[in-house]
């Protein structure tokens, strides 16, 4: 079986996609939180639950199903009530957290499982997202005429282009987090870290409609 991608064309998919990973965004916030306050693993799960929902999203546009994804809008309503008050809760118990919760040198208090349905719920939360594949995607090639074998690769180009970007801000938060030594800063990091999901989960909450 042969693809009908081109090089060219897999390689702009890479390109924009990378750009449109590194935008600031509530996941890119959620990912730099949770690496600083618990360390790079959780960052590493925070991400691998974004891949997981948007290699489904990415299925769904592919296969034309936008409008399906549109008729289920008011189940995407209740999970992103629960993507928002999940971020929510995340970052009001980062933010009451005492220092000896999160401690700089690794150990970790947090699940890694709460860091991966962090990154499920605010991803699954934006049914947007499946429409925004459907109209992204023909820029770059026919969706008619994908085999297998395409969809395959284009899952590919999307994953390794999300993951590397959203581990780098996992990285940087990573390293950032041990500047803080003091414990009055890393308090001070603690609550800025919180305040920051707790504003993106009733950000969630309130742009849902």
């Amino acid at each position: 079986m042969e693809s009908s991608l081109s090089p060219s064309a897999i390689a702009a998919l890479f390109g924009a996609m990378v750009i449109l990973a590194l935008v600031p965004s509530v996941s890119v916030v959620t990912v730099s939180t949770r690496s600083a306050a618990y360390g790079f693993i959780h960052g590493v799960f925070v991400t691998v639950g974004i891949a997981v929902v948007d290699i489904l999203f990415i299925l769904i546009a592919i296969l034309g199903l936008s409008v399906l994804a549109e008729s289920m809008g008011s189940l995407f309503l209740i999970v992103k009530y629960l993507g928002g008050g999940y971020l929510i809760w995340l970052g009001f118990m980062l933010w009451r957290s005492k220092l000896d919760d999160v401690h700089i040198d690794g150990s970790k208090k947090s699940s890694l499982l709460s860091s991966f349905l962090a990154g499920f719920f605010i991803t699954l939360g934006d049914q947007k997202a499946i429409l925004f594949y459907f109209g992204f995607f023909p820029v770059f090639f026919d969706l008619a005429i994908l085999s297998s074998l395409d969809v395959s690769m284009i899952i590919a180009v999307m994953l390794i282009a999300l993951v590397s970007a959203k581990l780098g801000y996992a990285y940087l938060a990573d390293k950032t987090r041990f500047l803080f030594r003091n414990d009055r800063l890393r308090k001070r990091m603690n609550i800025a870290a919180g305040s920051i999901l707790m504003s993106a989960g009733i950000f969630l909450v309130a742009t849902t409609s």
